[in-house]
């Protein structure tokens, strides 16, 4: 069973602009570049990198999606009270 996820993500303000950095994921851009690009979280400088975490230690909804993904899979928009994410999750433990 899954403890810990190391996921990256892409904080932006609007589900059109989260969407349109989904498609271009999707065409083979790569994800790390686009949040230090993007981002509006802090962990942009980092390619969105937020290390490890437990389950319970984000905001619901990010922790739900992130708990629910396979490694490498990158999540479709998940709106939290801080705008929309694209989560893509790195490693599990």
């Amino acid at each position: 069973m899954v403890t810990e996820v190391r996921a990256s993500h892409i904080l932006v303000k609007t589900q059109q602009e989260c969407e349109d950095l989904l498609a271009r994921i999707k065409n083979g851009e790569d994800f790390a570049h686009l949040a230090k690009k993007h981002s509006q979280c802090p962990s942009g400088s980092r390619g969105g990198d937020l290390g490890f975490f437990q389950r319970g230690s984000m905001v619901k909804e990010f922790d739900d999606a992130a708990f629910g993904m396979e490694k490498n899979q990158v999540s479709e928009p998940v709106k939290t009270q801080f705008g929309y994410h694209l989560i893509k999750v790195t490693d599990t433990k």
